[in-house]
């Protein structure tokens, strides 16, 4: 968020509500029927996870539920607000978002991968920032879900989030996670209609390629018969895991820059 937008929303009446009843009733506002005052509560949830987070957690679930109800709506206005919401929320409780955020994590994939586009940057937006704050291994648990989506877009999206994901896992990380998952949806994506799936693809292979000889650099691995090199090593590995036409994608990816 901008220092300016910053600036406005801790200037703005909301904010000087002190006395409780303002909270007791953001609930109520974040369901009316009334678009502007929905964007006001909305607004009010944008500046309590800012400024004052502790307030909104006994109630996070309950607000998670009705800003989703917001992302769904079709006057753009109102929808790119609760996008906004969404990305502070995911800022403010990182992991405590877990239990609410599916059906939040859809809906921001879902408006990245449409065509108007001041809504579809702010998506974007939110979902880097979910990339960010939400511990990786948990999250990608959640991405995996939709990396078969029938939208080609949301793929797309999905892509480029696991390799994000991903690059924040680390060698030990990956290892943990599992490199036998990981190297699947890499090689999933790598065929897909949409480029930015395919580039997304080809980054998170790359990525692997390197945890891998890097792993394998430092131990002794029982599943190769001592392979006499990192890319013979890479090869058996991606042969035994993958299906002949995955591995051989991968391989090309992985091989023409190492």
């Amino acid at each position: 968020m901008s220092g300016k937008a910053l600036r406005d929303l801790n200037a703005s009446p909301l904010l000087e509500r002190k006395n409780d009843n303002s909270n007791k009733t953001l609930l109520d506002r974040l369901d009316s029927k009334d678009w502007i005052v929905v964007c006001e509560a909305l607004n009010h949830v944008r500046q309590l996870s800012i400024f004052h987070k502790e307030a909104m957690l006994p109630m996070l679930g309950n607000v998670t539920t009705l800003v989703v109800k917001s992302l769904k709506n079709p006057r753009s206005a109102l929808c790119k607000t609760a996008i906004m919401a969404s990305s502070d929320l995911i800022k403010a409780y990182q992991d405590q978002m877990l239990d609410f955020i599916d059906p939040m994590l859809l809906q921001l994939l879902l408006k990245a991968s449409q065509d108007k586009r001041f809504v579809c940057e702010a998506a974007e937006k939110a979902l880097i920032m979910t990339t960010t704050c939400i511990s990786p291994n948990l999250l990608l648990q959640k991405l995996e879900l939709y990396v078969k989506h029938k939208n080609p877009r949301i793929r797309a999206k999905v892509s480029m989030c696991i390799c994000r994901s991903v690059h924040r896992l680390g060698v030990e990380g990956i290892k943990e996670y599992g490199l036998d998952a990981l190297i699947q949806m890499a090689a999933t994506q790598l065929s897909d209609h949409l480029p930015e799936a395919r580039e997304a693809a080809r980054k998170l292979s790359l990525e692997l390629r390197a945890a891998y000889d890097k792993y394998v650099s430092n131990h002794q691995t029982e599943e190769m018969s001592n392979p006499t090199s990192n890319s013979d090593a890479w090869e058996q590995f991606c042969c035994m895991k993958l299906s002949p036409g995955n591995a051989q994608a991968v391989l090309r990816v992985t091989s023409a820059t190492i």
